[in-house]
């Protein structure tokens, strides 16, 4: 039941690339962000009031740097630059970031079979983002390869802050702290750096334009959000990542839907084979250890 509730809010993350494309595609990405953000945590804030002490903040500010302010801007990057379909099945390429950073930073050297899933991931993806089937560019392949690593970074900073800040504190103040930077780095951008960017503002929002900036908001950033740190406290990373095959099945739906986006069908079968080798080792992993739990 655990992993059915995992697969919502992976979905709604997975409808970022396209719903912003199809709604906000000139919009500056830092704006984006800090709509996204700001809002979010202070409705989150606004159900549970929380405050944090006074040597919790430093910690607060780091994560909110990394996990929100970073990633969100790197995620709207992709999303404006990047088919919709191909930036969410590209995130499925953690795992292989994951194992370097753990490799490179912590000394923990990848077990065979992890090595084997992210070398086929490495290679699937090399052909799936082959630019002479899909039309990328360099920016939106530079935010895609910053996104995952904020994930790595940002995961690693949850678990250690989590252990010594209630996890709504966290969870609403990296919202609150991360949009606010996004915020301030959107006004500098309007005031000194690309104010031609933000003439989009200027012109009345449209019905698809104020549903996309709901969604973003309140499905996408703080329903989803709290159900992955609740369920977090309930299951197992392992388990949870099968969850995650929602994200860029939703991606690709959403593109097919919203965008019109359509592939043929061996870039299909990559973005499966993509999907199944991500999860591999978590499934191989979860299936001993429920057969070691049968025979205890």
């Amino acid at each position: 039941m655990n992993i059915l509730l995992a697969m919502i809010p992976a979905f709604l993350w997975g409808t970022t690339y396209a719903v912003t494309k199809y709604a906000t595609p000139d919009w500056p990405p830092v704006l984006l962000g800090a709509i996204r953000a700001l809002p979010a945590g202070l409705l989150l804030l606004l159900i549970k009031p929380t405050w944090p002490k006074r040597n919790q903040w430093r910690g607060l500010i780091l994560l909110a740097l990394v996990n929100i302010a970073l990633f969100f801007s790197f995620i709207f990057v992709m999303a404006i630059n990047l088919p919709a379909a191909i930036a969410g099945v590209g995130m499925v390429s953690v795992p292989v970031v994951a194992l370097l950073y753990a490799w490179l930073f912590k000394g923990q050297r990848p077990a065979l079979l992890q090595s084997m899933c992210a070398l086929t991931l490495v290679y699937l993806a090399w052909r799936l983002f082959d630019p002479q089937h899909v039309a990328v560019n360099m920016l939106g392949i530079a935010a895609l390869i910053g996104a995952l690593l904020t994930i790595v970074i940002g995961s690693t900073l949850v678990q250690k802050i989590t252990t010594h800040i209630h996890w709504w504190t966290v969870l609403t103040w990296q919202l609150i702290l991360g949009g606010g930077v996004l915020l301030i780095a959107a006004a500098m951008q309007a005031l000194y750096i690309e104010p031609q960017a933000y003439q989009v503002l200027a012109k009345a929002f449209t019905p698809s334009q104020w549903f996309v900036l709901f969604w973003l908001v309140v499905p996408n950033t703080a329903i989803a959000y709290t159900l992955y740190v609740w369920l977090l406290g309930r299951m197992t990373v392992v388990e949870f990542t099968f969850g995650t095959i929602a994200n860029p099945i939703a991606g690709i739906m959403c593109a097919v839907v919203l965008l019109g986006e359509q592939y043929q069908p061996w870039q299909y079968m990559l973005m499966a084979l993509m999907i199944f080798f991500s999860v591999l080792p978590q499934l191989l992993k979860l299936t001993r250890r429920q057969r070691s739990a049968k025979i205890a």
